[in-house]
């Protein structure tokens, strides 16, 4: 898959943060799990990063990204006035941005909430079966498997389980 296509979507301001950001972020071994704003008078640009090479995240990583993202984002100037910087890692229970992320958790537990109703639903919940660029796929809790555009999910995050604490437990390799 080309890695242009499994950036995670952002819109507007979180696109232009994004776009500012990538270079610095890969040029330290870092991918771009998440970019979020929030707040109004000093908004929070929070970043969610993991390592590419897949060792676990530290606050080491946390200090590196912060230093370097901070710097990026001072000379952009995406948001006129006070912001604050919070970096971090995808954590366990994890937001499901990217097909990588899809395919890596494929069989845990995953929720979803769409932007336009899929069969009268928003939400979803089920195991997740992986994804491709255009759609993400989940066997619900009956059993039906439902593939969902990926344009069209808002929001989609792992769930935090015993079978899913255990496996990212075990040390991972990189291929």
């Amino acid at each position: 898959m080309d890695e242009i296509e499994d950036l995670p979507r952002h819109e507007g301001l979180e696109a232009r943060i994004a776009d500012a950001i990538l270079p610095t972020l890969g040029a330290l071994g870092y991918e771009l799990v998440r970019v979020q704003v929030s707040g109004k008078e000093t908004p929070t640009v929070q970043i969610m990063a993991d390592r590419a090479d897949g060792a676990t995240f530290a606050v080491e990583d946390c200090e590196t990204i912060s230093h370097a993202v901070g710097a990026v984002l001072d000379v952009a100037d995406p948001i006129k006035g006070e912001w604050t910087l919070e970096v971090s890692s995808a954590g366990i229970d994890r937001p499901l941005t990217r097909a990588k992320d899809w395919n890596r958790f494929a069989g845990h537990v995953a929720t979803l909430e769409l932007a336009i109703p899929q069969d009268g639903r928003k939400r979803f919940r089920g195991v997740a079966l992986g994804a491709d660029a255009q759609v993400a796929r989940l066997r619900l809790e009956d059993g039906t498997e439902c593939a969902f555009p990926r344009s069209n999910i808002r929001r989609a995050k792992l769930v935090l389980t015993d079978e899913l604490i255990a496996a990212t437990a075990a040390p991972r390799t990189t291929n």
